[in-house]
């Protein structure tokens, strides 16, 4: 996992065009390469910065998300993906570019 201090060495929070603020690159990252862990305590209750992930059929875990990542915002078209709960690039960023994942069918 990436220290908050990496955290914002990679990335920083400006208002979005998407919506709020955002989660935008400091530098470059290819297609394929780890980006850092969505970080905070577990919960079982939904929230505004809550990260679900499926850990087998029917199987839910949530985190409640207290490091920089919880400014990722969504896109149809979009920059990374979480497996688990690591962040990784679904294309090549540059540096300025917003970041954004697929909420899914429920944004």
């Amino acid at each position: 996992m990436l220290s908050d201090e990496q955290l914002h060495r990679l990335y920083y929070k400006k208002e979005s065009g998407i919506h709020g603020d955002g989660l935008f690159s400091r530098s470059t990252f290819r297609q394929g390469d780890y980006m850092g862990e969505y970080d905070g305590p577990a919960v079982s209750e939904n929230g505004s910065h809550v990260l679900w992930v499926e850990e087998g059929k029917d199987d839910w875990l949530a985190r409640d998300g207290k490091n920089l990542l919880r400014y990722i915002n969504h896109s149809r078209e979009p920059h990374a993906e979480f497996i688990g709960f690591e962040l990784f690039a679904m294309r090549d960023i540059r540096i300025d570019d917003e970041i954004t994942i697929d909420y899914g069918e429920e944004p």
